[in-house]
């Protein structure tokens, strides 16, 4: 049964002031998708003003080329990212936007049916990790992600489209959080099935950052940043395998960005 209580808590709670909610510029929208995917807010807010300054239209990041936007990308992690978004930006910049955007580098079914809601104005279904957890626990099980998307549907009533998903996310992102849910605080609390975590939930904690080959790859790509390097002074592996990911190549001896 379709309810007014996401609407009003999202109206009164949302994280509306965020700088790229306040356009509906689908290059805008995919840029914040990109960087928030695995990224927490906080850090995307930083990088934001500068990063979007410097890439304003997919025109301007394909004529950088990809080693800028690496560069620009900075400590936000995992930048496999950056290096997708530039090849996005070439296929937009040369041919448009496909009809259908998971055509583009990197944009899986969730990207893109984030970028026809916000947008376009489509009543496209979006479930990223945050949705996913509230309407898990609304409805007490675990859901494909079709399901998830059915779920989201009707859990989200009478919301549609951009509002459905923007509020459930921050329903995810606040009251309903991974750990230590403040319950009280949810709008779906009296039709919640589980009020709390699933049962089934999964604690998954991702593999410790300190001396990781995450962390030897970044320390090599923060060198690479501040200009070519010698090869001899940079991690071999570390260098290889950032090359082979296209974030890095190779000047007889010395390393560079792309």
């Amino acid at each position: 049964m379709a309810t007014t209580e996401l609407a009003s808590w999202y109206s009164a709670h949302g994280r509306h002031d965020l700088p790229w909610r306040e356009t509906r510029e689908r290059w805008f929208v995919l840029v914040s998708e990109v960087m928030l995917h695995q990224t927490q807010v906080p850090r995307v807010l930083a990088a934001w003003p500068d990063f979007i300054g410097r890439f304003p239209t997919p025109e301007a990041m394909a004529d950088a080329g990809p080693g800028a936007v690496i560069e620009a990308w900075g400590r936000l992690g995992y930048p496999r990212r950056a290096r997708r978004l530039w090849e996005s930006a070439v296929r937009i910049a040369a041919l448009g936007w496909p009809d259908d955007l998971t055509e583009l580098p990197g944009v899986g079914r969730y990207t893109a049916q984030a970028v026809l809601s916000q947008a376009d104005g489509q009543d496209a279904p979006a479930v990223e990790v945050n949705v996913r957890r509230v309407v898990e626990r609304v409805t007490g099980r675990r859901l494909a992600d079709r399901e998830a998307e059915a779920a989201m549907v009707e859990i989200g009533a009478p919301l549609i489209g951009r509002d459905r998903l923007l509020a459930l996310m921050d329903v995810g992102a606040g009251p309903c959080r991974p750990r230590e849910p403040r319950c009280q605080e949810c709008p779906f609390t009296s039709r919640c099935a589980t009020r709390g975590p699933l049962e089934l939930e999964t604690k998954s904690r991702q593999a410790p950052f300190e001396g990781s080959f995450r962390q030897r790859r970044g320390e090599v790509l923060a060198r690479l940043r501040a200009g070519p390097t010698p090869i001899a002074l940079l991690d071999a592996r570390a260098l290889r395998s950032l090359v082979t990911d296209g974030l890095a190549a190779i000047d007889d001896t010395t390393a560079r960005l792309p």
